[in-house]
């Protein structure tokens, strides 16, 4: 059996930041601009809803999430309804699933959604979810929460390969720029020089309070046609051509090198392969910069520049509008907001609206064609990866 090619051929966002909404009013809320946004699309038709959702039993004090996610959006699934649980790549996660689940036959129009209330009346409880995530019975008892880990992960690349914190804060000052142009991130409208960046409180050392992707309420939602259907939503769809992933660890123990991302490097492998093509190809990234110097280690490991040399094609403006290739132009998690199941989601919205050139000029990829999503999982042990296509299937 040959597989169907499959697109992504709209979707919507609604503001992602500290939101007054429960988890089912944001589900509502995305139902609602997914249909504002495709006024073609009927609820009848979509017969597959995949829900990443990475911990609303802790977040939201709800468990069984999917069929209440589609009935607040107003949908009745009849081939595939089921939640994706990959911590920060829940969302990618649902969109493989619809992925894998229409080239195979088995849904011709699937809804891939993410959703997730993360801030708590209690940031104790809060943080005590997110160390869940990790192998908690080890790594929690030791401290070993994202912001420790992340920041063992850019000491160890400074003392390797001579990084700076003004290279971090690079990266930061890129992406908090991008958001000003994006109105549902959670920092469209604050401003943060390099300067600045530079004299926020540090959380971990080195790392400061704008090295650190924040705790976010947000929800983002794409739909996934088979390519018979594909221009039926969109005259400019985004092909999914590629696509890997691998794990190598789960306790810290069992991590090896903090700045070689073996994982990232195999799923990238294989996502390449299956495109037909390499690192020089891209036009845009969206990649998962929960902290600064994820950026700089996934330039490296997706190949855009040798070992070591992330802070300076940061610095350089090579990840820029006008340099190699554009990165997080949405303004990535720092700038956007982490809210861990609708990420992956929003990321690939914002492959697709650079498709159809519907972005502001300050972030518009030029002529894009090639694209790429990545998200991590945990302590960079699990990585998932996407390319998108402009040209169609094959």
């Amino acid at each position: 059996m040959t597989a169907r090619g499959v697109a992504i051929v709209g979707g919507a966002s609604v503001k992602w930041g500290v939101r007054p909404s429960t988890w089912s009013e944001l589900a509502q809320e995305v139902g609602a601009a997914l249909f504002r946004a495709l006024p073609e699309l009927r609820s009848e038709d979509v017969d597959s809803l995949f829900v990443g959702a990475a911990e609303p039993e802790r977040f939201a004090f709800q468990s069984h999430v999917a069929p209440l996610a589609a009935e607040q959006m107003g949908l009745r699934p009849t081939r595939i309804l089921q939640r994706t649980e990959l911590a920060c790549a829940s969302g990618q996660s649902a969109i493989r699933s619809a992925y894998a689940a229409i080239a195979a036959g088995l849904s011709d129009l699937a809804v891939a959604v993410g959703v997730e209330k993360m801030n708590l009346p209690s940031m104790a409880e809060a943080n005590s979810a997110m160390g869940c995530v990790m192998d908690r019975p080890w790594d929690g008892p030791h401290g070993a929460t994202a912001p420790p880990f992340f920041a063992m992960v850019a000491q160890r690349h400074m003392l390797e390969h001579g990084t700076t914190e003004e290279q971090l804060a690079a990266v930061s000052e890129k992406n908090h720029r991008f958001a000003n142009t994006n109105p549902n991130a959670q920092f469209y409208e604050k401003t943060f020089p390099r300067e600045k960046l530079l004299r926020l409180p540090v959380i971990a050392p080195p790392l400061r309070l704008g090295d650190c992707s924040s705790m976010t309420d947000g929800a983002a939602a794409v739909v996934l046609a088979s390519e018979e259907n594909a221009r039926r939503y969109s005259a400019t769809p985004a092909w999914i051509r590629g696509t890997g992933q691998y794990s190598d660890f789960h306790n810290l123990a069992n991590a090896g090198s903090l700045t070689e991302w073996v994982g990232l490097k195999h799923a990238a492998r294989e996502a390449f392969g299956r495109a037909g093509i390499g690192p020089k190809d891209l036009d845009l990234a969206e990649v998962h910069d929960c902290f600064t110097i994820s950026e700089i280690i996934e330039y490296e490991s997706l190949g855009l520049c040798p070992e070591g040399a992330g802070g300076a094609f940061v610095a350089d403006g090579r990840a820029d509008v006008g340099g190699d290739l554009v990165v997080n132009p949405r303004g990535g998690l720092l700038g956007c907001g982490h809210p861990l199941g609708a990420t992956g989601i929003g990321q690939a919205l914002e492959v697709f609206q650079q498709f159809s050139r519907t972005v502001p000029a300050a972030r518009q990829a030029p002529d894009p064609e090639w694209a790429l999503v990545h998200n991590l999982s945990g302590s960079a042990n699990v990585h998932s990866v996407m390319i998108y296509g402009a040209g169609g299937p094959r």
